[in-house]
């Protein structure tokens, strides 16, 4: 679960998870109907990624209550060749994280809690640093608690079932990072924090809570909290890369995600949850808004809020052994985007991103029809230097040979190749770097394209 993150800033080879999709449109522009996008060019995005052996699992794209792709790829298990489908099963990893909070929601809508409250209030014996933690801040991840998937000894521990109280002992004693509210830090400790807190509040278990008032009412039969041993139909198999190819992925018990990220899904399953969201089935319009309300990082409850390209999107990944997934939602467009895979990798956010910017009409150029020049090494010498693009988050750029290298904040090395004298892309994740000269053409910054977002980084002096 160490991959139970939010979907966030690159370069990233093996991923994440950290960190959203629906039904109905009309075309802004006077009410017409939108522009069917090209199905060839969508199956050309997801068999790109396919054939790379970077994606298996199922996409699902519907606009406008349309069904515009729906469809398996590769296998849910390896070892019997059985072909991934539309009612494959995956685990959800941080995708968990926005049931959790509309569950919050729920209680707070029946008069058992209020999202300002301190977490003291409901957990007498918190310790003395969480006075000031807030129910608010555990969905916003601006607590400051630590995320106990961070910690060191995380490894050796994933594997060792765990209840609910016996899991915020793991982060309880420790310090701060930051005083609450101050600072936005994704921390999976606090939604593990949230699912405690529901348990004492509701009387019920969480996964019961969860099928109760969420997976039941909306008709979401293939949904559930996962377990390492009972029989679950049509679940599918989660694989690791290697340089020798897919292996089985590492065993981590369901009971650690918990709140956090353990609940499983199939692409029909959560468009059912995008349409009953987002179309008044499970809050109140006012607690619906209080959830999408982004506070700080475009982060609101259990989602992104963020425009990409001039659309509003609502988002969420996943990562957890095995598995990456990545759910996308823009409100406006009343267009779904819902990607599972059975691989773990950077894949189903890279393809959602690609093929919605078809389905609004944009160009999409995949990293295999991007053409790689040569420049000199006068001027690649002119962009190495280090671009902060976030307070803790910043790419060196430095040459070997002839060959510009980028290393973000943590991750390892990525080469980068020259498209012009100023626009580079990597071949190991979609993503490119456009540096920024100024009119005496020195390199002053740097733009990551990557996910649909361009983030800006000035270079250091």
């Amino acid at each position: 679960m160490k991959n139970l993150k939010k979907t966030g800033i690159i370069l990233r080879i093996s991923v994440l998870v950290g960190l959203a999709v629906a039904c109905t449109a009309q075309s802004k522009t006077n009410g017409t109907a939108p522009s069917q996008p090209d199905p060839a060019r969508m199956q050309q995005i997801i068999q790109s990624q396919v054939e790379g052996q970077k994606f298996m699992g199922t996409v699902l794209v519907e606009r406008d209550g349309r069904v515009l792709l729906d469809q398996g790829y590769g296998y849910a298990n390896l070892e019997w060749n059985i072909p991934n489908s539309p009612t494959t099963k995956f685990r959800l990893g941080s995708v968990t994280k926005q049931f959790t909070a509309a569950s919050i929601l729920l209680l707070e809508e029946r008069g058992k809690l209020n999202i300002n409250d301190p977490v003291k209030k409901y957990m007498p014996d918190a310790p003395a640093a969480w006075d000031k933690v807030t129910i608010y801040h555990l969905l916003t991840h601006t607590s400051g608690i630590p995320s106990f998937t961070s910690f060191p000894d995380y490894s050796s521990t994933e594997a060792k079932a765990s209840s609910p109280e016996q899991l915020v002992a793991r982060f309880r004693d420790k310090p701060l990072n930051f005083q609450p509210g101050e600072k936005w830090e994704y921390s999976n400790s606090g939604y593990v924090l949230l699912g405690y807190l529901l348990e004492k509040i509701s009387g019920q278990k969480y996964a019961d809570f969860v099928q109760e008032n969420i997976f039941t009412p909306l008709g979401m039969k293939d949904s559930g909290y996962d377990s390492n041993s009972a029989i679950i139909p049509h679940r599918a198999s989660g694989y690791s890369p290697s340089p020798n190819g897919m292996l089985n992925s590492g065993y981590i018990d369901m009971s650690i995600p918990f709140s956090a990220g353990a609940l499983y899904s199939t692409t029909v399953d959560l468009m059912r949850w995008e349409e009953g969201l987002f179309g008044g089935k499970v809050l109140s319009a006012a607690e619906l808004q209080e959830m999408i309300t982004p506070f700080k990082s475009d982060y609101a409850f259990g989602l992104g809020v963020r425009d990409e390209h001039g659309h509003k999107l609502i988002d969420h990944g996943g990562g957890i052994e095995g598995f990456n997934t990545y759910v996308a939602y823009y409100p406006n467009d009343k267009l779904a985007v819902i990607v599972l895979a059975n691989l773990n990798g950077t894949a189903p956010g890279e393809i959602a991103h690609n093929l919605a910017a078809v389905v609004h009409g944009e160009k999409v150029v995949l990293p295999s029809e991007r053409k790689q020049i040569t420049v000199a090494p006068g001027v690649l010498a002119k962009h190495l230097g280090t671009y902060q693009l976030a307070p803790m988050f910043s790419i060196t750029v430095t040459l070997e040979g002839n060959q510009l290298i980028t290393q973000a904040s943590g991750q390892p090395k990525v080469p980068i190749f020259p498209e012009s004298e100023t626009m580079f892309f990597a071949k190991v994740v979609d993503a490119e770097i456009e540096f920024v000269r100024n009119e005496k053409g020195e390199t002053t910054a740097m733009i990551l394209h990557q996910g649909g977002r361009d983030i800006k980084g000035e270079k250091k002096q």
